[in-house]
């Protein structure tokens, strides 16, 4: 454990070095010219993005609420008559012990 604590402070022992000679000392940035070229340029691209995305839709009319949000939902290559399949499920097995709406069975 000792023997860890001072390799690690071996190691770090160049990082405290100074600025070599022939370097130039910078000045420190501004808080505002740091924030507008971190925060400031990575939203402008964000907000790009999305008005790329989502202005060609809300020019043609489409809605953009999410899919749970509209009432028109679709079940891709699922059957549409969902009725007759909940009135069928709850009923149960016809007189011959079969349903008319599929799917795989088995009895014990």
């Amino acid at each position: 454990m000792g023997s860890a604590t001072i390799l690690l402070i071996a190691y770090a022992s160049p990082a405290s070095a100074d600025i070599p000679d022939g370097w130039s000392d910078p000045q420190p940035v501004p808080v505002l010219h740091f924030l507008l070229l971190f925060v400031g340029i990575p939203l402008l691209i964000t907000l790009g993005i999305l008005a790329a995305v989502y202005l060609p839709g809300v020019v043609r009319g489409e809605s953009v609420a999410p899919a749970g949000a509209r009432s028109d939902d679709q079940w891709f290559g699922g059957r549409r008559d969902t009725a007759q399949l909940e009135s069928s499920a709850t009923s149960g097995p016809d007189a011959d012990g079969d349903r008319d709406t599929g799917g795989a069975g088995g009895t014990w």
